[in-house]
């Protein structure tokens, strides 16, 4: 089949574009590399084929969507902070540019396009397990982009026949996540921390839980949808699972330094599963603690990565206490 991954060079998209071509599928990757890495597709470098493209501007890449079978949409903006000082940079990225994703699919006539939404889209909530028909409550700007993306998707997909499934994750990690911006995803962080020494940075008391999916299981995740036969779907992705910030720390080894609780964040995400296990027949394979060894193997990864320390993360974090309330 043809597919084309946006987002392909970022840390999900990258470990989705490795197993495509694992599967023998044709390829192309378009990713502007705001926080996607080039090495990431190194090793497939000859085998795909791709391309610097910003999504949220209409340019000659459109044309990399004809002939093809199932678009995977990653492409997007992430963490909070910045989302919060640049809202409208979040609105290009991750609406508008999923606009003009689902616009090249109904010119195209694609037969598929997946949707990696996020469950930030519950705000803080009120139910756990999570299941999906719960209150849709963004906190700040990039859950709010994200969502509306997702409206965007699933409207078209009803509309004009686009054969559309949304696919909600939560906490992902493993191999390959992000290292940049702004005292965001806690692996990043706290692997960072780990290679240079210093304590992990706990927000709040650490007893605070995350479901914590390892990224191999949310490639089976897309990939089992994009194979079925079901369109109009919006299912969590997860591990069906929860632990401790404590617990990370604990099983990483090292001090720990706690820092203020940040307003807008859930005390707990829990996905509740028993959608995606009926209608797709998957489920999670990786327990966070083998998920943890795969990352350690290798930790080097994160070498360059931002050493965060409670006074810079004070200062890089005002915005969020500012405008974020409880």
């Amino acid at each position: 089949m043809r597919c084309l991954v946006t987002g392909g060079a970022g840390f999900i998209g990258s470990h989705l574009v490795e197993k495509l071509v694992e599967l023998g599928h044709s390829v192309i990757v378009i990713d502007n590399f705001s926080t996607g890495r080039k090495s990431n597709l190194n090793h497939l470098i000859k085998k795909i084929k791709l391309y610097n493209v910003d999504i949220s501007i209409s340019g000659k890449w459109e044309r990399h969507f004809k002939k093809i079978d199932v678009v995977f949409h990653l492409a997007a903006l992430a963490d909070i902070v910045p989302s919060i000082q640049n809202p409208k940079k979040y609105f290009d990225a991750n609406v508008q540019g999923t606009f003009n994703i689902l616009s090249l699919c109904k010119k195209f006539k694609i037969k598929k396009i997946i949707y990696s939404a996020s469950s930030s889209c519950y705000g803080i909530p009120k139910k756990f397990p999570t299941p999906e028909e719960s209150k849709i409550d963004p906190q700040y700007p990039y859950a709010l982009t994200k969502r509306m993306g997702e409206e965007l998707v699933m409207h078209w997909s009803k509309l004009y026949n686009l054969n559309a499934i949304s696919l909600r994750f939560f906490n992902v990690y493993g191999t390959r996540s992000r290292t940049s911006g702004t005292y965001g995803a806690m692996f990043g962080v706290f692997l960072a921390q780990k290679i240079a020494k210093k304590p992990y940075t706990i927000v709040g008391d650490g007893s605070q839980t995350r479901d914590f999916t390892y990224v191999s299981d949310v490639v089976d995740a897309i990939i089992k949808s994009w194979k079925s036969n079901v369109k109009d779907e919006i299912f969590n992705v997860g591990s069906g699972k929860t632990i401790s910030v404590n617990k990370i720390a604990s099983i990483l080894g090292g001090k720990k330094v706690f820092i203020p609780k940040r307003p807008g964040e859930p005390d707990s995400t829990f996905a509740d599963m028993k959608k995606i296990k009926k209608i797709l027949k998957w489920k999670p394979k990786i327990s966070i603690e083998q998920g943890i060894k795969k990352i350690l193997v290798e930790i080097n990864y994160w070498k360059k990565a931002p050493v965060w320390t409670p006074k810079n993360i004070s200062i890089e974090t005002r915005d969020w206490f500012k405008y974020i309330k409880n």
